[in-house]
């Protein structure tokens, strides 16, 4: 089993300018979110990790090389990372055709390894991870569910649904699954829809699917964030970093 991270935004939100360090790069207790993500995925038995880069793609490199982690990271650049989140996704196409499970996951999450644990170990071969203690709007990406089937996936979902909770930014799929990602992200990129996020190619998936293909894990309770502007950065470091627990 392979991670593929989309890395290569430049976090705008964040206010801090195109100077500004990739999110990866954020320290909380004296790591980076990027040593964290290979220190859980490592430990979880994860062969290798693919990056797609882009926005100060050598000083992560570099970092990569300063904490002894070339081996286990390739990284893939995406010239095209300015246009939109869904350039990154069409930039790994090729490592999306693959014969092994794929864990498909955003760079910008600290969290408690056992969501990840929990994530490969699912028997859901094309998985995502939900919490369903979410605020109400908009920001939420929303994994929605009709019973015991996932039907939408979206900030703004239009299908009917029973309930719905926010996902956490990982993704597991099937070889199968994962090799179905380009040719859905790529109407997008034909059509110059580059500004889009990538969820909305998975969610071309899910809609298309009729098999009931796609789960879930809900990992409610333990505790995650997802960094995004810098009141998420206090909270990481106050409320989350103290609640987390370590690979043993």
């Amino acid at each position: 089993m392979k991670a593929i991270m989309l890395a290569a935004g430049v976090g705008s939100r964040l206010g801090q300018g195109d100077d500004f360090a990739p999110k990866v790069l954020l320290r909380f207790g004296g790591k980076t979110l990027l040593q964290r993500h290979i220190e859980i995925l490592r430990h979880l038995g994860i062969r290798e990790m693919v990056m797609g880069v882009g926005h100060q793609a050598d000083r992560l490199i570099k970092s990569l090389a300063e904490i002894g982690q070339a081996d286990f990271v390739r990284t893939v650049m995406n010239p095209h990372y300015k246009k939109g989140p869904v350039t990154t996704l069409w930039a790994l196409r090729d490592e999306l055709m693959t014969d092994e499970p794929v864990i498909l996951m955003d760079g910008d999450v600290l969290y408690d390894y056992r969501m990840m644990q929990r994530l490969i170990e699912s028997p859901v071969a094309n998985c995502f991870l939900m919490d369903r203690d979410v605020e109400p709007g908009e920001e939420p990406v929303k994994v929605c569910m009709r019973g015991d089937r996932l039907v939408d996936f979206h900030k703004q979902p239009t299908e009917a649904h029973d309930y719905y909770g926010e996902w956490i930014g990982f993704l597991k799929l099937s070889p199968e699954m994962a090799s179905r990602v380009p040719a859905a992200t790529k109407p997008f990129i034909d059509d110059g829809k580059e500004h889009l996020l990538y969820e909305v190619a998975i969610r071309e998936l899910v809609l298309a699917d009729r098999t009931g293909a796609f789960g879930v894990e809900d990992v409610t309770g333990l505790p995650w964030i997802e960094i995004d502007f810098m009141e998420d950065v206090a909270r990481a470091e106050g409320t989350i970093l103290p609640q987390l627990k370590t690979p043993s």
